[in-house]
């Protein structure tokens, strides 16, 4: 048991830095290309700070651990939303500028709602996920063309004041991007190989452990850059960085792994993990859409909300581990 813990421990703490070489290298690389601040932080940033969790249930799928796969990817967004945007509330209420979010934010209650269509039969086939894929890439397309109409936003500022702090030159920039990369996969390798290993030491499913340790384990790229973003002020960067990740792991995360390996949908996803992500993402679309008011917000009593929430998630599912 302590190898493979060892194992976890040292996968998540690489996981986690080559993902954020991954990400500085990749963003300077598109400096370079003259991509615009806002494409590089919807697009770039955004596949950067997922990057974990595609590998991750990538490989898992690869290896015959749908749940894994499965876990981590919806896992991931009740992370992302519950524990992450309510540490970062805590830290400094989030309010909502940028009319790019604005626009994300419907989009991702359409797109998790399109998830549950495609899971509900408890089957992912191939076809499945590629239409999670197409879909993804018509999501990603719209995107681009409205930052493009965008000429001036809030988030494009956030973004540009975030790459000035980090420059470097192309070769170094490619450097960084091929080592993130290759450290990604290594360190996903080895996450995956522990975290089997204990589920069948301890007799519980690889997606609980796929939920609680891969899950928060692949989202903390997103909780330290939110945290930073969140003290400085930006507010529109740090719930940017949300969205686009829950998009990806939604469409894209998930949309991989099936082509990798159609799978079967554990009972649990249908009808215990998906309607809390469900729940959760349309909180956010009340909370940061605001309607017709001019600023959508999240104060400290909602993020406190949303950590209790999670709290009593994760304390749910390790109760089913202590019952079985």
């Amino acid at each position: 048991m302590a190898l493979p813990l060892l194992m976890i421990v040292i996968g998540l703490v690489v996981l986690v830095w080559s993902a954020d070489i991954f990400v500085e290298g990749a963003a300077a690389i598109a400096r370079f290309l003259g991509m615009s601040p806002l494409l590089i932080g919807m697009v770039v940033i955004g596949f950067g700070t997922s990057a974990p969790e595609l590998t991750v249930s990538a490989l898992s799928a690869w290896q015959g651990n749908p749940g894994i796969a499965l876990g981590n990817a919806y896992g991931s967004n009740i992370t992302n939303i519950a524990l992450i945007l309510g540490a970062v509330a805590l830290i400094s209420p989030i309010v909502v500028h940028s009319q790019i979010v604005k626009k994300e934010l419907p989009v991702l209650m359409g797109v998790t709602v399109f998830a549950f269509g495609q899971i509900y039969d408890g089957a992912l086939s191939r076809t499945d996920a590629l239409l999670e894929l197409a879909v993804f890439a018509g999501v990603m397309t719209w995107m681009v063309r409205q930052s493009l109409k965008q000429k001036a936003d809030v988030l494009a500022d956030e973004v540009a004041e975030e790459l000035e702090e980090h420059t470097m030159s192309f070769a170094q920039a490619t450097i960084w991007l091929v080592s993130g990369l290759l450290l990604l996969m290594i360190s996903s390798r080895l996450l995956v190989w522990g975290a089997v290993t204990i589920a069948q030491n301890l007799g519980v499913s690889d997606l609980i452990i796929g939920l609680t340790i891969v899950a928060i384990g692949t989202s903390l790229p997103e909780l330290a850059s939110s945290i930073a973003a969140a003290r400085k002020g930006e507010h529109d960067l740090a719930l940017g960085n949300i969205i686009g990740s829950n998009l990806f792991n939604t469409l894209a995360v998930v949309g991989l792994a099936g082509a990798i390996q159609p799978m079967s949908i554990p009972v649990e996803i249908v009808n215990r993990d998906w309607p809390l992500m469900a729940l959760l993402t349309a909180s956010l679309f009340a909370l940061g859409y605001a309607g017709k008011r001019e600023q959508g917000r999240i104060n400290r009593v909602e993020g406190g909300i949303l950590l209790a929430v999670y709290t009593a998630y994760t304390l749910y599912l390790i109760n089913t581990v202590v019952s079985a």
